[in-house]
């Protein structure tokens, strides 16, 4: 009698026990007759009990596979779920009724083939759904079967998450294009921990990837596709082992250790790591006119040249035009000088940039836009009855009133201005209790025409205030600026900590660490000099610390490029938060391949978390 069988029929005792109590508690007017708990939770997945043709069974001449179960139970995702090697042209008839589970391949049954049927944890019982996990059912074609294991680890190779629900494939065929090519010759996908199995592998050589296949056909043959590969050939092979298990008499006396033999395949400790190439198409993605005076364009991604306006139904006009570029170099403002222009309520913008063909190729585009801006029909609002409001020209100073001594301060205008200039922005200190004036240099944004920038090495503790007299700037359009007057302070130096990383380990001599937040959020940068990272000026909290070892020195992590054989740039994190303290100097050295990549990354910082296990109700309560 096996445990799923016997705990059934304790838990049907236990609830006919709890039934009849409650009945005569109920008719003898117990004093609080309560609801039955039901006894304890069925934790239990579904038991194998058999199979046709048998598991590992040889010389099967049939196309439908059928596997019973000691309960009922269902499928759960069979399509995504459930992996068929070798992957199949047509996909199965896959049913999960009663106890039973069958499969009904359509098509040909390949001769002398091992099959697996990788089930993964999409087998469940009816009531509690738990899953049977990690399931899998193989039988062969011919005279023998196919038994090598290959295992590992998928992590995505940006932020080391673990990554489930991909597919695992192997290759034979050792050319390069197999991969791009042809279908994989076995398959399996990984566990919600990203762990993978192939089971079932014949002796040869074989190369490996990681698939998420968007087509679903075993190839990789659309660039968003994301993929791992591993440089190395893998030959699969096995070794008798012994390990040591023990029996107990109850449960805390030993009775016996023995000592068992077992296979052991690897290999069994693969590193596979994800990512998606530098891919994207170019196109213009809308065009706008939100104000009468402003032509806005957004593109897909920023673009390899800047995009040309030439205004239709006159001569080519000249400098008719201030353009900025915002979000990233997505988007692109274009502030229209000429009156007789941007009060037209309709125009007709040729607009020339580079769009992605159907082969990902930048070709000149040429599109004609129509740009129509809706006036609205509503009154401005007046002071005083008949006055009309004054339109001032909008004004933002980036200054709080506590900033870092590191900020960069940022003035912006709602519009271009016809001149700008800086001693028209007065800026104090304050020294004991008077205001003294300070010269500051401002520039201008090179992508944004509007903006300009005070940057300043602040000393600690200090304090300013800017004052902007009104009717100082003059927007291109008329309006001026209102008074402004704002007071900010520099933060006091022992309210910083200072974080020196010495690094060990590293390939190049070039790379970067990234402080993270709870969230695996950037919130500072360090390049890395002499092997060492420095962080100063850092506000108390808790830190996660990521280095990418940055072979081509951008100063930014790069994914890796199947074509050129590319692997991604190595990242690696620290293996537990760091506590930074005010006025706190703290130095320590970092060995970054002392931790396997799948240990490093701190669990409170990991996304990709394995799903809970069920637990039994009696054990939950104790």
């Amino acid at each position: 009698m096996n445990r799923k069988f016997y705990f059934n029929i304790v838990k049907n005792i236990v609830l006919s026990i709890s039934a009849a109590a409650y009945i005569h508690c109920y008719l003898c007017g117990c004093a609080s007759p309560g609801v039955p708990s039901g006894g304890a939770y069925d934790v239990e997945p579904p038991v194998y009990l058999r199979s046709i043709p048998d598991q590992e069974g040889l010389n099967f001449q049939g196309n439908k596979v059928e596997i019973f179960f000691d309960e009922l139970i269902k499928l759960e995702k069979p399509g995504e779920k459930i992996i068929i090697t070798p992957p199949q042209k047509m996909m199965p008839v896959i049913k999960g009724q009663g106890r039973k589970v069958s499969v009904a391949f359509q098509d040909s049954m390949i001769p002398n083939t091992t099959y697996t049927l990788d089930f993964t944890n999409s087998i469940v019982d009816n009531n509690e759904k738990n899953p049977l996990e990690n399931f899998s059912f193989a039988f062969s074609t011919g005279e023998s079967l196919d038994s090598l294991v290959i295992a590992g680890k998928l992590l995505n190779a940006e932020n080391l998450e673990p990554m489930p629900n991909i597919l695992i494939g192997l290759h034979s065929d050792l050319s390069d294009t197999a991969f791009v090519k042809n279908p994989f010759l076995r398959t399996t996908q990984t566990n919600d921990k990203g762990e993978f199995w192939v089971r079932n592998v014949a002796h040869g050589s074989y190369h490996i990837f990681a698939l998420k296949d968007a087509n679903r056909n075993y190839i990789f043959d659309q660039p968003a596709e994301d993929i791992a590969f591993l440089d190395s050939l893998i030959v699969p092979s096995f070794d008798l082992r012994t390990r040591q298990d023990t029996t107990f008499t109850d449960s805390l006396s030993v009775d016996t250790i023995i000592n068992v033999a077992y296979n052991h395949f690897s290999p069994d400790h693969l590193r596979l790591f994800l990512f998606k190439e530098s891919f994207g198409r170019h196109y213009l993605v809308k065009s706008e006119r939100q104000k009468k005076q402003l032509i806005t364009l957004s593109f897909s991604l920023p673009p390899q040249a800047s995009p040309q306006l030439h205004l239709l139904g006159q001569d080519k006009l000249q400098d008719w035009l201030i353009s900025d570029n915002t979000e990233g170099g997505t988007i692109f403002n274009y502030w229209i000088k000429d009156s007789t222009i941007f009060n037209k309520d309709s125009l007709k913008v040729e607009v020339i940039y580079l769009k992605s063909d159907s082969l990902n190729q930048l070709l000149e585009q040429v599109d004609t836009i129509n740009l129509s801006v809706r006036r609205a029909n509503i009154p401005k609002k007046t002071k005083n009855k008949g006055e009309e409001e004054i339109e001032f020209l909008g004004l933002q100073v980036s200054a709080q009133s506590t900033i870092e001594v590191f900020d960069t301060i940022k003035i912006k205008f709602a519009e271009p201005l016809l001149n700008f200039y800086s001693d028209s922005i007065r800026i104090e200190q304050k020294v004991d209790t008077l205001w003294e004036a300070r010269n500051f240099q401002f520039r201008q944004d090179s992508l944004d025409a509007t903006s300009y920038f005070l940057t300043q090495p602040w000393a600690y503790g200090s304090e300013f205030r800017i004052r902007i007299d009104s009717a100082s700037f003059k927007s291109i359009y008329g309006p001026w600026n209102n008074k402004y007057e704002g007071m900010f302070k520099i933060r006091e130096e022992e309210e910083y900590s200072h974080l020196d990383i010495d690094i060990e380990g590293a390939s190049s001599d070039y790379g970067f660490g990234e402080l993270l937040d709870a969230s695996d959020r950037v919130v500072r940068k360090a390049v890395m000099q002499n092997k060492e990272l420095v962080f100063s000026n850092l506000k108390p909290g808790k830190y996660y610390l990521r280095f990418v070892e940055d072979l081509n020195n951008n100063h930014k992590w790069d994914a890796g490029k199947y074509s050129e054989k590319r692997q991604s740039e190595k990242v690696f994190y620290y293996h537990e938060a760091i506590e930074m303290r005010q006025n706190w100097e703290l130095r320590q050295t970092w060995n970054i391949l002392e931790i396997d990549a799948d240990k490093q990354k701190p669990l409170e910082i990991t996304k990709n978390k394995p799903e809970a296990k069920k637990t039994n109700r009696n054990e939950t309560q104790k």
